[in-house]
């Protein structure tokens, strides 16, 4: 068993939470998502995060709108719609049940 793809795996479960935390602390743009999933060590590209971002707009739990940037282009800000926090906190609530398992097993 290759232990990096074990880890590549659960970390694919974890980013859609990851995302979905991140914008409870403020609305932000791809690029910025992206750096701050980093700080944290969890590593993402461009081609993983933007099919994530759009399913979940999809979903009607995130909502974009366009700010002016004076660097460039146009950025799309991503922030979560009342739906989005209500699916985040049935998140919070299965990411403590499945840490509280794991810790029990653990010993």
């Amino acid at each position: 068993m290759n232990i990096d793809n074990a880890k590549s795996q659960m970390r694919k479960g974890m980013l859609e939470y990851c995302v979905l935390l991140l914008l409870r602390q403020r609305p932000a743009y791809a690029s910025d998502i992206i750096h701050r999933l980093k700080d944290a060590d969890l590593l993402v590209v461009e081609g993983t995060l933007y099919p994530l971002l759009s399913r979940l707009k999809n979903d009607g739990l995130l909502s974009y709108e366009w700010q002016e940037s004076t660097q460039g282009p146009p950025r799309k800000y991503y922030a979560l719609t009342p739906e989005g926090n209500e699916f985040l906190e049935g998140l919070d609530t299965a990411w403590g049940e499945i840490a509280n398992t794991v810790n029990i097993l653990k010993g």
